[in-house]
């Protein structure tokens, strides 16, 4: 299973979505909160191309985007073959 990446912020309810869902699926994730590091905050806006909200989701080297980009992946059955891969 590819490496996960999530920056997060404790105050925000799509972050929580998103682990919730990785969680159901077993899945391990490194979590970066952006409010306990905001040195990452820089590195998170390079990372995902501008986008300064979270989270934002990696998997391996792949910007899956937000907790929206997240679920869309999962519903349209994609998900699974991105992590695996």
């Amino acid at each position: 299973m590819k490496p996960v990446e999530i920056y997060t912020s404790p105050l925000c309810g799509y972050c929580h979505a998103a682990k919730r869902l990785l969680k159901q699926k077993g899945v391990e994730f490194k979590e970066i909160d952006v409010l306990l590091h905001p040195k990452r905050k820089p590195e998170t806006i390079k990372r995902a191309g501008g986008k300064r909200t979270v989270p934002q989701i990696f998997v391996g080297e792949t910007h899956v985007g937000g907790c929206d980009d997240l679920y869309d992946l999962d519903r349209q059955g994609r998900l699974d073959g991105l992590l695996a891969a």
